[in-house]
């Protein structure tokens, strides 16, 4: 009884952590959607304004990275059910 219930509150707190997604895929879409903006404005400065933008989406990204990272962890290691 007890390990279903820490299974199923895995099960959620996985589903609770992929909802983290969200943030890091509409702030790399504004980045690249402004990013798109500078160039049409100045297109000499393409390779400054590339470089910049996907320096902010790569650090951007490590949030989803880091939350599916959780979400695996508890779904497929589920150190939890260990300890009872």
């Amino acid at each position: 009884m007890e390990r279903a219930i820490v299974l199923a509150a895995s099960a959620i707190g996985a589903g609770i952590a992929m909802i983290a997604g969200f943030g890091p895929g509409i702030g790399q879409a504004y980045a690249a959607g402004k990013g798109a903006e500078a160039v049409g404005r100045q297109p000499e400065a393409q390779s400054t304004i590339t470089t910049t933008m996907l320096l902010g989406i790569a650090c951007a990204e490590s949030t989803g990275i880091y939350s599916l990272v959780v979400a695996m962890i508890l779904i497929f290691m589920n150190p939890l059910v260990n300890m009872l």
